[in-house]
């Protein structure tokens, strides 16, 4: 979040994750900062522990703001693109996490009265989204092959079968979470795949010099990795990555 926050303010524009605002909106440079500045505050709050509940807190209810009004309005634009189905599910990826992070976090303030998104029912909750994330994730690998392909390493063989490969299991991590079949092995997995598409993909493209759009990417890879992260740890008895 701290690097997604650093881009907005450098940039003065929308990192991925906080994109889809139109251009016709009022005051769109004001939400582009503003969105930076959330990510930067809840990025560094979630380090400080006095702060980690507050900041838990704000960036759910960011996200879940996020997704609901500007994220879901893409299917009444494109219904069918692949943009409108990844960026669902970008941004619920990182809600799950934020979402496991606020039940990790949470205080009697917030138990008590919101029982519904702590405890246990909240960690469902957030794997539910993250479950849900990973279908267009896959599905993205097929029908959008021709922007997939070419980014598999080029010592790599059979780029067009690993992009298959890798859609088909995002679509079977994603059904297996959200029947709790091999849900934890699922989340890792995911994960696992998620942290080498930054590791083989981005990072030489950073080491040997990222344009923009390229760095943007790389922040975006390396946000998705971490929440993926945050999620399948949640599945550890307490996770720990879990306050103690």
């Amino acid at each position: 979040m701290i690097a997604l926050g650093v881009q907005g303010l450098v940039t003065g524009g929308f990192p991925t994750t906080w994109s889809g605002v139109l251009r016709s909106v009022p005051g769109r440079q004001a939400i582009a900062y503003l969105c930076a500045v959330v990510s930067l505050a809840s990025g560094i709050g979630l380090l400080v522990p006095r702060a980690a509940a507050p900041a838990s807190r704000l960036l759910l209810v960011y996200l879940l703001a996020w997704l609901l009004l500007v994220r879901t309005s893409y299917f009444f634009v494109a219904p069918f693109g692949v943009n409108s189905w990844w960026s669902v599910g970008d941004t619920a990826v990182m809600l799950a996490a934020a979402w496991v992070l606020y039940v990790w976090f949470a205080g009697d303030r917030d138990r008590q009265p919101f029982r519904f998104a702590t405890g246990d029912s909240g960690l469902r909750i957030a794997r539910v989204f993250y479950g849900v994330a990973m279908i267009p994730f896959g599905v993205a690998h097929f029908v959008n092959l021709q922007g997939t392909a070419p980014l598999v390493p080029a010592w790599l063989p059979w780029h067009v079968a690993w992009a298959y490969f890798t859609g088909g299991t995002f679509i079977a991590a994603g059904v297996a979470i959200l029947a709790g079949v091999f849900a934890p092995l699922a989340a890792s997995l995911s994960t696992l795949q998620m942290a080498l598409f930054t590791l083989l993909i981005w990072v030489p493209v950073v080491v040997a010099g990222p344009n923009a759009g390229q760095w943007a990417e790389f922040v975006e890879s390396l946000a998705l990795t971490s929440g993926a992260w945050v999620v399948a740890d949640s599945y550890r008895s307490g996770g720990r990555l879990a306050p103690r």
